[in-house]
């Protein structure tokens, strides 16, 4: 009888690893590879360039470059079905292969993660479609770690919230109905926000779909993989454009300062040597082996700093607030000597011989040392600056509620001294979020201040920022749809930031960032509110109590995630979107027979998707809640998003690069 495994992150890794080795393998001879850019990272994630090599792989090419080596036969494309742009790039690079090549080549698409009728069209329009062979490579989730599932699709935000471009949805249901199908059904579907209700409906579509499937095709529903699962407790869905101020505020954990300062890749950096020193002989070597350094040339004054929890140090720090960081690295390089000076109290060659054991170990932890402390010192200098205290100071005022026209003269100061204009823009579209909008008359100043100080080309900048409704006037139509005095069956438009500050508890006043006792440590006195809404289903007891009856108490308000929102129906109906909890249920005699099979009281996991994005920040707050509920033994948290985001990411889809040459 089916026995469905224990979800775990690696089997998507090795699911995706092996579709490509599988693929690759039937393409017979040596081959040259031509990658779409977005994608160098996330196959770098999956598989090494040795291993590539040892599928006859040559050298790898940049889709955006048009620089492939006319000398190999096999060429292979690796793009994304719905990126319009590669596809007429690939028709056109296969044009001239095929015009000045002296081989005559054969070429295959590779579609990441599917084939699309779109994609089809403009090949045969191209007239190349019948010179290629196709094939799918369904590559969904990528393991970040060992608890986060990322996408990786890296344009999520601006598709969803500013080209209105639903694809993504779909195939962030697609991944998580391949977990279904793995593991069985989510019990309980509880989320908030209207693109994580598409998701919710296209999971239930698709279940059904399924099932008719396998009644097509065995003769009637699998017993046991159509029914709910029991290693999975629920899957919560919390849409980005719930909570916009989260990722505009600037993340003050180690991880998160990190993303500020060097933007974090598929888990890496790249960092000037001269911060970390030299990569060791060994490092360079395994590190030019990876997919996306065969795509690129070198760069000598840069080194690429790995960022997992394959380095001990780095797990430990990562998730802490960075007023810590100093002490702990300290704390860590006095137990190092200590280690390492006990080697002149070895008295047996036994002694001697353990010691040397643990040597490698130790140069190891030595070399992580080495980076974190070059990391924190040039973080240092970035938080000691004025710029940074200025910036945070009017972040937590109007985060915490103060007047909003009390900052202005702040944010005046920065666009005369010519500030970064990313760090502006997030100040004013804080502003925009918390208080419903700006006054028209003020918003109207800071418009025509940021165009004469940074170019006229960025009224396409606040044009797009608008369309975002991250940046708006109160008299706008959109900042008029602030939910006031609602039902809990009502859904806002926008998030009211004013009443949930005091219901959700989102400004904590006295935060012990050593040793916090809630996730408000991340931001150094406020709680994500994404990460609230978490809580709301999952520790009801520990918010009511944080809120102090707020939201109302008793123990009918009290209980596990079972119950999705209730006891917080009234605080949720306050933010935006729909609010949805939805039950899967199977037949009774293949419950029963499920539940025989597994058993009763496993640690169940709470699958957590973050639809537009997750920052850092957040995920340190979630890891703060998984520690409190696996020491507890009620679950375990997996964290999935559609992609990375930050405060900088979303200013890099609003703000115009080029010059109008005025």
């Amino acid at each position: 009888m089916y026995r469905p495994p224990e979800l775990d992150t690696e089997e998507f890794k090795t699911e995706a690893r092996r579709a490509l080795l599988n693929l690759l393998e039937g393409v017979r001879g040596e081959k040259n590879i031509v990658l779409e850019k977005s994608l160098t990272g996330p196959i770098g994630l999956v598989v090494k360039f040795s291993t590539l090599q040892e599928y006859g792989v040559q050298k790898v090419f940049l889709l955006e470059n048009g620089n492939i080596d006319s000398s190999q036969k096999n060429v292979i494309f690796i793009v994304r079905g719905e990126e319009l742009t590669n596809i007429q790039s690939i028709a056109g690079q296969i044009k001239k292969l095929q015009r000045n090549g002296q081989v005559d080549h054969e070429f295959s698409i590779f579609w990441v993660p599917r084939r699309t009728l779109v994609s089809n069209k403009i090949l045969e329009t191209e007239a190349v479609l019948g010179d290629v062979n196709l094939a799918e490579l369904p590559i969904y989730f990528l393991p970040l770690e060992k608890d986060i599932l990322s996408l990786e699709l890296e344009d999520s935000f601006a598709d969803l919230h500013l080209h209105k471009d639903p694809t993504c949805l779909f195939l962030a249901a697609q991944a998580l109905m391949s977990m279904q199908q793995r593991h069985g059904l989510f019990p309980r579907i509880t989320g908030k926000g209207d693109h994580a209700r598409q998701i919710a409906d296209l999971l239930l579509r698709m279940r059904a779909e399924w099932a008719v499937t396998e009644e097509s095709t065995m003769g009637g529903p699998s017993a046991t993989r159509s029914t709910p699962s029991t290693s999975i407790e629920s899957l919560i869905l919390i849409d980005r454009g719930v909570d916009y101020l989260t990722p505009l505020l600037t993340q003050l954990t180690y991880e998160g300062l990190i993303d500020e300062l060097w933007g974090i890749q598929q888990t890496q950096i790249d960092v000037d040597s001269s911060i970390v020193g030299a990569a060791p002989a060994s490092q360079a070597a395994q590190g030019s082996s990876s997919v996306a350094s065969a795509s690129r040339p070198a760069q000598s004054l840069k080194r690429k700093v790995q960022l997992d929890s394959t380095d001990k140090l780095y797990g430990q720090i990562r998730d802490t607030n960075f007023a810590t960081v100093g002490p702990q690295l300290n704390k860590i390089a006095r137990r190092l000597e200590s280690d390492y000076e006990s080697r002149h109290g070895a008295k047996s060659t036994a002694e001697l011989r353990e010691f040397v054991n643990r040597l490698p170990g130790y140069q190891a932890e030595q070399q992580s040392l080495k980076i974190h402390t070059g990391l924190a010192e040039e973080i240092l200098k970035f938080t000691k600056s004025d710029l940074f205290t200025s910036t945070l100071k009017v972040q937590q005022h109007l985060a915490a509620g103060a007047d909003a026209a009390g900052q202005h003269e702040s944010i005046e100061e920065l666009i005369a001294r010519e500030a970064p204009l990313p760090i502006v823009l997030r100040l004013l579209c804080i502003e925009s979020c918390v208080s419903g909008g700006l006054r028209t008359r003020e918003l109207e100043t800071f418009k025509r201040s940021i165009l004469q100080a940074y170019g006229f080309q960025h009224l396409l900048t606040l044009d797009v920022l608008e369309k975002l409704q991250l940046l708006q006037s109160r008299a706008s139509s959109g900042a008029l749809m602030i939910p006031v005095a609602m039902s809990g069956s009502a859904d806002g438009t926008k998030t009211n930031y004013t009443y949930l500050r005091k219901t959700l508890s989102l400004i904590v006043d006295d935060v012990d960032e050593q040793n916090p006792s809630d996730i408000s440590y991340v931001y150094s006195g406020y709680a994500p509110l994404s990460v609230r809404l978490v809580q709301c289903v999952l520790q009801k007891k520990q918010l009511l109590s944080l809120t102090r009856g707020g939201t109302g108490g008793g123990a009918n308000a009290v209980s596990s995630a079972a119950q999705g929102w209730r006891g917080f129906d009234d605080a949720v109906s306050y933010a935006r979107g729909k609010t949805f909890d939805e039950i899967q249920k199977g037949e009774d005699k293949a419950i029963r027979a499920r539940t025989m099979l597994n058993g009763h009281g496993d640690k169940k996991t709470v699958v957590v998707f973050f639809v537009g994005g997750i920052t850092y920040t957040e995920i340190a707050a979630l890891r703060y809640i998984a520690r409190q509920e696996e020491a507890t033994g009620r679950r375990r948290l997996l964290i999935c998003t559609t992609s990375m985001i930050s405060g900088n990411r979303m200013m890099d889809v609003a703000i115009a690069q080029n010059s109008l040459g005025l």
